[in-house]
């Protein structure tokens, strides 16, 4: 497509993610514009729309003839399936994590995406804040090797209660597929390519811990649970090794801030004056691929 001063978005889903970042996201910049709301239930989608002065539709092939780029607020196996389709239709695509119902289904995805030529974004929102860009652009350039280790601790109670938590697909994967992609991608970024899971145990209440070889020979391990009584979540990220002890910790992102940044390199794309999304649907697939990965290891 040519330039345009405002890029047409499509918001299929309307639940609390949707409401809360999606949505305000999408309306606030100024090189955005919601011209459509989708969602299973109708009732939701003319409530959604009526807040985002947006257009309801019925049909989702409805909503692909309004819009240049959807963005997706829905369940992976509900987003594999549409995302195909959107991006048969032309439509540039924000989609979340993790990418599909199943590794099957993300490749499908992907397939769809670079056969149509469009663009698309993940919402690995942490590697769109400021904080964690400093963080990594602070850690030595050179490859980490043998002498590195790095740790991620990702430890809440959003399956306890709150909007979250009643969250089907949630409730039947816990931490691993929600909060998983987005640890494991920070570590692919601050210590290189996972080459192998080392080991991976999985106890209750979700608790998962696991470990991950890296290429360069550099070794990170992980815990993370979304079913522990903690409020605020307590998250931290550290490397150690090649004469550092680097350590980023506490809540360092705003959803919506990193959203924004997400949509200024979606439209530098789409446009042309900017290259294409680092974090697209490709990224997706491989953190699925390494997900399932773990999962299988899990004893």
């Amino acid at each position: 497509m040519g330039p345009v001063d405002q890029l047409r978005v499509g918001l299929v889903g309307g639940g609390p993610w949707a409401r809360t970042v999606h949505g305000p996201a999408l309306a606030a910049h100024p090189a955005a514009e919601i011209t459509a709301v989708w969602t299973r239930r109708p009732e939701v989608a003319d409530e959604l729309a009526a807040d985002l002065g947006a257009r309801a539709h019925t049909r989702f092939v409805d909503l692909l003839e309004d819009v240049d780029v959807v963005a997706f607020a829905v369940p992976p196996q509900v987003q594999g399936e549409l995302a195909v389709r959107a991006a048969a239709a032309g439509r540039h695509l924000i989609c979340e994590k993790p990418l599909a119902g199943s590794v099957e289904d993300a490749r499908a995805v992907v397939a769809a995406v670079q056969q149509a030529g469009v663009h698309s974004s993940m919402v690995l929102t942490l590697r769109h804040a400021p904080a964690v860009r400093d963080w990594l652009a602070a850690l030595p350039s050179v490859p980490a090797g043998p002498g590195t280790v790095a740790t991620a601790r990702w430890l809440s109670g959003a399956l306890l209660g709150g909007p979250y938590s009643t969250s089907a697909w949630r409730i039947e994967n816990g931490a691993l597929l929600d909060v998983g992609p987005h640890v494991i991608d920070m570590l692919e970024a601050a210590v290189g390519p996972v080459a192998s899971v080392g080991w991976a145990h999985h106890d209750q209440p979700d608790l998962w811990r696991f470990g991950l070889v890296h290429e360069g020979g550099a070794q990170s391990t992980v815990t993370m649970s979304m079913r522990l009584p903690i409020d605020p979540t307590e998250t931290e990220f550290a490397v150690f090794g090649r004469g550092v002890s680097h350590r980023l910790a506490g809540r360092v992102a705003d959803a919506r801030t990193c959203y924004a940044s997400l949509l200024d390199e979606l439209v530098a794309a789409v446009t042309g004056s900017g290259p294409a999304p680092e974090l697209g649907v490709e990224r997706g697939l491989r953190l699925q691929e390494l997900v399932e990965q773990v999962r299988a290891a899990a004893v």
